[in-house]
């Protein structure tokens, strides 16, 4: 059964990579086979990156739509997850869990509990998913090696 998702007028998605566009009107889309897939509403881009929860959804994000760079990001991932642990042991679990999701490859699901970790709970601000708009403060989000966790691809 194909997964159906629908794109607002203007959005994209990343698909396998591939950044595709709606034009000005809403879209139905299906997908038929398996493929790694984010909508823009789901993708958080560098600039928005304000705390430790946010860089490490944007880590996993970059593992799951550049597989091709999946080395060194889950190194970065296993880094930021550490950071992550100490600064936010109150939520270990959910750590643990999205650990476990990580070294299972089920990346969407990873970012899906990592958005929860978000401030206000649910995720929706920083990643879009209950507006559009972006009230981050801009960081410089670096792995613990000092080199900068960023993708030039994203849109």
């Amino acid at each position: 059964m194909p997964l159906k998702f629908v794109l607002r007028p203007n959005e994209k998605v990343i698909i396998n990579g591939a950044v595709i566009g709606a034009g000005d009107r809403p879209g139905s889309f299906f997908l038929y086979n398996t493929a790694n897939f984010l909508r823009g509403r789901e993708v958080l881009k560098e600039e928005q990156i304000d705390s430790i929860e946010k860089k490490l959804y944007f880590v996993i994000q970059l593992v799951y739509i550049f597989p091709e760079d999946s080395t060194l990001n889950l190194q970065r991932f296993a880094s930021i997850l550490d950071e992550t642990r100490d600064a936010r042991p109150d939520v270990a679990k959910t750590l643990d869990e999205i650990a476990r999701l990580v070294e299972g490859r089920n990346y969407y699901r990873a970012l899906k509990l990592c958005r929860k970790l978000f401030k206000g709970g649910t995720g929706g601000e920083a990643a879009g998913e209950s507006d559009d708009t972006a009230d981050d403060v801009p960081a410089n989000p670096s792995s613990t090696d000092g080199e900068p966790v960023t993708s030039d691809r994203m849109p």
